[in-house]
């Protein structure tokens, strides 16, 4: 499967997005991703993360574990291709953690999954709360990868976009003044009451 045909199946599951974006690491886009939307789709799943598994499948994994929410089909999926125990991590008093049971063994080694990487906030979170528990993190895989900067760890992507993101202060949008700002991930924003 090429760019285009993960493209193409981001666009027919409607996840990708075009409008005003408050990203969770409080920056704003005129783009986003939403990866729910094709994960909706059992078939558009496996297809998009086998470019995924196409690229990881020779590397030394233990354990699949990703960030609630956007990781935790993603983990599940790419384990299932993978033939490995997939987990996740969830945040508790802001905190990420491993919880409900599941043990990470001193040494495992590690792949992050996670839907979209843009800053790689929850992915050096999640990182470093393994690493805690003696597990070695060897990367993150997912299906969108955003970043603009190095995150400490390879990013194995179905795709790579160049979407600008901008500091709120900064906003071009905000600065028009016609599209209104929409928050349509997980996170929560207490300090902006969302």
């Amino acid at each position: 499967m090429t760019n285009l045909n993960v493209v193409d199946i981001l666009k027919k599951s409607d996840a990708l997005l075009e409008g005003h974006f408050l990203l969770s690491s409080g920056k704003h886009s005129n783009k986003y991703v939403q990866c729910a939307k094709v994960l909706r789709f059992p078939q558009y799943a496996k297809d998009v993360l086998s470019t995924v598994v196409e690229q990881i499948k020779d590397l030394d994994i233990d354990l699949v574990v990703g960030p609630a929410m956007g990781g935790v089909i993603v983990s599940y999926e790419l384990g299932r291709q993978l033939e490995k125990e997939a987990v996740f991590t969830e945040r508790k008093d802001g905190i990420m953690q491993l919880r409900r049971g599941f043990e990470v063994k001193e040494g495992a080694k590690i792949i992050i999954a996670e839907d979209v990487v843009t800053t790689g906030k929850s992915t050096i979170e999640t990182k470093k709360a393994l690493e805690l528990l003696g597990g070695k993190v060897i990367g993150v895989a997912c299906i969108a990868d955003r970043t603009n900067h190095d995150i400490g760890m390879p990013i194995y992507s179905a795709i790579k976009l160049d979407i600008q993101v901008h500091d709120a202060e900064n906003c071009p949008i905000c600065n028009e003044g016609k599209i209104e700002l929409v928050k349509p991930g997980s996170r929560e924003f207490k300090e902006l009451g969302i």
